[in-house]
């Protein structure tokens, strides 16, 4: 079953992938528990409890997931992403077109990777980005330093080419800010 295999959770999509719920493993586990006890709610039981229980039994992906589900789309930020994910206390999100299709799934821990990336990782991308984007003449006229994510170029490079840079800088994913100390260069 699922649950064995540790999945955490997993989309449900109908015939034309439009996703329709997620079966996590709080939907197996109230499942399991309730072949396992045989608890059933009283006759005053909670709402919630009832909800539970009724999920409990059952049989197809459609009985036991969560709906609506709460989806993302690709061109959300990580932070954004993370965001919606804390808010809503996910382990796992699906990823949809703007027609809600499914395209993808990303998991909470993969989010947290991402925000918690080091300097040193935001560096080199950066410094990557300057090979990629400026001629080679420019490339070693320009420093990078990065502290707690906000990025600091000094040197001297042309005008146009700096302003072409500093625009892929600030599209990297976990730049907070760019300092922009580039004197012009011939």
């Amino acid at each position: 079953m699922l649950a064995r295999e540790q999945a955490g959770a997993l989309p449900v999509v109908e015939a034309e992938d439009h996703v329709v719920g997620v079966v996590s493993e709080s939907d197996l586990l109230a499942k399991d528990a309730f072949e396992a006890s045989g608890h059933r709610p009283g006759p005053i039981g909670r709402l919630r409890e009832r909800r539970l229980h009724g999920k409990a039994r059952g049989e197809t992906a459609a009985d036991l997931m969560t709906s609506p589900v709460i989806t993302v789309l690709p061109g959300a930020t990580v932070a954004e992403a993370a965001w919606l994910a804390a808010l809503s206390r996910l382990k796992l999100m699906p990823v949809t077109d703007r027609e809600g299709r499914l395209v993808g799934v990303v998991r909470r821990d993969a989010l947290l990777q991402a925000l918690i990336r080091d300097d040193a990782g935001i560096r080199a991308e950066v410094e990557a980005t300057v090979g990629t984007t400026c001629p080679p003449a420019d490339r070693d006229a320009v420093q990078v330093a990065v502290h707690d994510g906000i990025v600091e170029l000094t040197g001297r490079m042309p005008t146009a080419t700096a302003r072409r840079l500093l625009a892929e800088i600030e599209r990297i994913a976990d730049v907070i800010e760019v300092k922009n100390l580039l004197g012009p260069g011939t």
